[in-house]
């Protein structure tokens, strides 16, 4: 079984950044895939970047590449979600997820975090 609870949240004007942090409690953190997803009012949950276990390999999604990066240390059992550049579009519920495999498939996450919310002004 695998706790994830994000936090870094906020509300930022457009242009700024912000990082948001998933932690994670139970065994065998480094064992486990990490992405990002977020959520906007009425649209569907949307796959932002996945992490290997190991943290070598990494996959963005085509609206964040370049402005979003996604990191993890496995010593604090921690996942990272760097934001740059933000726009009023990326406003939305950001979720955290763990499985067994890196995927941009949300379907194969077993694991889920309760949310954070990110708000950008413009």
């Amino acid at each position: 079984q695998v706790q994830l609870v994000e936090s870094g949240g906020g509300l930022v004007q457009a242009g700024g950044s912000l990082r948001l942090s998933c932690a994670a409690s139970g065994r065998s953190f480094s064992s486990y895939a990490m992405g990002w997803f977020r959520q906007a009012p009425e649209k569907e949950r949307e796959f932002l970047a996945a992490i290997s276990g190991s943290g070598y390999r990494t996959y963005y999604a085509d609206s964040v590449k370049g402005r979003f990066t996604i990191s993890r240390d496995n010593t604090k059992n921690t996942v990272y979600l760097q934001m740059n550049s933000l726009k009023p579009e990326d406003t939305a519920v950001y979720y955290c997820a763990a499985g067994l495999r890196i995927t941009l498939d949300d379907e194969s996450y077993d694991y889920w975090g309760q949310g954070t919310q990110v708000t950008v002004s413009s």
